[in-house]
């Protein structure tokens, strides 16, 4: 007994696993992780190694020579990129695509922690860094508004640390904030009157503040654990730390010097519309739905925003879930579309039952698809969207043959389910044989190799599910449900006519656009070799013609950007405040550039220094 028989034969149980793989589907597509790009691994790792003060040619010898050495023994690597400067170097290590990424962190790490031996002694621990493209921040909260820094600084971190708390929200990264520090000034001239050195001084502060283990205390009646109060807690510890005695007499910093709450200097500058700024990047977690995560921050910063001053001023930017809205919008869209469109065309042709015994296979395919791509733990992305919006056309070829020819068996008698057992068994090799050619088109992709066929290798997995669907769909679900349902369609006793008389070979009897097809094919079928010469002549003339008059090849189309992002460059080793100075003159030009057109919805500015 083949399926198909099997499956017409125990129709209650194909329509129950159609009902359940449209459930299942329709779970798994609302469940699912959507991402803006395929979370993919990026062949590169880089090892980070600071030492304060160092030149650039003293950081290649010192530190990138001894760590260069050490890491090229590592098996795998395709190339090694360094990079000495002014504090520190980096050494880049690029892998070949499609490399364990847990494997060659660890060999590294290993390779890093041997080198160590050969760097300075007051060189920084060495840090191992990969590229992932799920830690780039999904969304960027920013900031801004004439409000005391203390204020604006506390407003951020606070949120910070409630965005953290969000379960799918692996981190959220804060940038041009300042850390607090105490600003200890002295007097000179009370120094010099009670006798004391601005360095004891220096040397009691730079003494204290530390965390004293004192173990504990043991006696007849237990054990007592032992404080040492050692930290600064607040300003008044500062204040109260003794400098010298004199009998009963005790000088203190108070005495000597004022203290006070202030912050350390800025090496960034942040500004959002022309005013101080500071910026959230929130990361998600891998595997997490960016579109549910994105909305939960947005919640939490509108409950959150109730209880700022109304001076605060909240922007979002880099959302990445909008573009996933919107792809997730169009796919809804162009499927509705498709679906509408094979409905008009088959129920036009063939009647409303067949009509929807086609349309199904859309929805039916597309959730099968999904539900195999969740399965696997792969994620909706920008590459499965377009994989699924490009197989819409292949997906009701074999539904339309099998109805089609179920339809014509009825009309000429045949009850229902022998119609579409015999319509199924018939066309299931062309069917089969048709969907394999375009599955043998994709089917090289997933061996693409490097980074654009990690990147890529997700349109043929999605195409190879869907299409497998489809013919499912096609040579089990179609039919069961037509030899329950089915009817014969109001089609055209006319064509009938014309098949019958093409089947008995005059085609000489055949009218209207079935008829011209008919004298065409037949002349066609009459000079072979002409049809495969000139089928030759215009393939070759196609790659001539475009390899002349071609506008080239580019991997992404180039589209409308909704951001806009300009560099300022500078001779010389500028400090942050030159450089902030030079960028603010940018800066007004673009805020009067926005007043007189108000066209930007907001103006972001960022001060980072790099040191060459």
């Amino acid at each position: 007994m083949s399926i198909i028989d099997a499956a017409l034969s125990r129709s209650r149980t194909v329509v129950a696993v159609l009902v359940l793989l449209l459930i299942a589907g329709f779970s798994s597509y609302v469940n699912i992780p959507k991402e803006a790009r395929p979370d993919i691994n990026i062949p590169i790792i880089y090892v980070s190694m600071s030492l304060k003060g160092i030149s650039p040619e003293d950081s290649e010898r010192l530190l990138v020579r001894p760590m260069e050495a050490e890491v090229k023994s590592i098996e795998g690597i395709k190339e090694i990129r360094s990079n000495a400067f002014l504090g520190g170097a980096n050494v880049l290590l690029e892998f070949e695509a499609g490399f364990d990424a847990d494997l060659a962190l660890a060999d590294v790490r290993e390779k890093v922690d041997i080198a160590k031996a050969d760097l300075p002694d007051t060189a920084d621990e060495p840090t191992v860094n990969e590229v992932n493209l799920s830690l780039f921040p999904i969304i960027i909260v920013t900031l801004g508004g004439e409000v005391p820094e203390r204020t604006l600084l506390k407003v951020g971190r606070d949120l910070q640390e409630k965005i953290e708390g969000i379960s799918s929200v692996l981190e959220a990264t804060i940038g041009g904030d300042r850390d607090e520090q105490v600003e200890v000034i002295i007097d000179p001239l009370l120094v010099d009157s009670y006798g004391l050195d601005p360095r004891t001084i220096l040397d009691g502060i730079s003494r204290s503040n530390k965390l004293i283990a004192a173990g504990s205390l043991r006696g007849e009646k237990g054990s007592f654990a032992v404080k040492v109060p050692g930290l600064f807690e607040d300003v008044n510890d500062i204040l109260d730390m003794p400098l010298k005695t004199s009998g009963d007499s005790v000088v203190t910093i108070r005495d000597v010097a004022a203290v006070r709450r202030t912050f350390e200097d800025r090496d960034t500058f942040a500004r959002l519309n022309g005013e101080p700024a500071i910026s959230i990047e929130v990361k998600k977690r891998t595997g997490q739905n960016i579109i549910e995560t994105v909305n939960a921050v947005k919640a939490l910063v509108a409950e959150e925003r109730e209880t700022w001053p109304q001076e605060i001023t909240v922007t979002f930017s880099s959302d990445d879930s909008k573009n996933i809205r919107d792809m997730l919008r169009d796919l809804q869209n162009n499927v509705l579309s498709a679906i509408l469109l094979v409905m008009i065309i088959i129920v036009a042709a063939l009647g409303v039952r067949t009509g929807l015994l086609v349309g199904i296979a859309i929805p039916g395919s597309f959730l099968t698809g999904i539900l195999v791509l969740s399965a696997f733990g792969l994620t909706v992305n920008v590459v499965v969207l377009f994989a699924l919006i490009l197989s819409v056309g292949l997906l009701v070829d074999g539904a339309i043959v099998v109805t089609e020819y179920a339809d014509r068996r009825m009309i000429e008698g045949t009850h229902r389910s022998k119609a579409y057992a015999e319509a199924a068994k018939r066309m299931s090799w062309p069917i089969i044989a048709s969907t394999a050619t375009t599955l043998a088109a994709f089917l090289p992709l997933l061996f693409w190799p490097g980074i654009v066929g990690e990147f890529m290798k997700f349109l043929p997995i999605t195409l190879i599910a869907t299409l497998i669907a489809s013919l499912a769909m096609a040579l089990v679900f179609v039919p069961t449900l037509g030899a329950l349902f089915g009817k014969p369609g109001a089609v055209d006793r006319r064509m009938v006519a014309q098949t019958a008389v093409m089947e008995t070979g005059d085609l000489g009897k055949t009218g209207g656009f079935t008829g011209l097809y008919v004298k065409v094919l037949g002349g066609a079928l009459r000079h072979p070799a002409k049809v495969v010469f000139m089928a030759v002549v215009a393939l070759i003339a196609a790659w001539v013609l475009y390899g002349n008059f071609g506008r080239g090849f580019e991997f992404f189309p180039k589209v409308e950007p909704d951001r806009a992002a300009m560099k300022v460059f500078a001779r010389g080793n500028l400090s942050v405040g030159e450089q902030a100075k030079l960028v603010g003159e940018v800066e007004k030009r673009i805020l009067d550039l926005q007043r007189e057109r108000g066209e930007m919805r907001a103006i972001k500015i960022s001060v980072i220094p790099r040191i060459r």
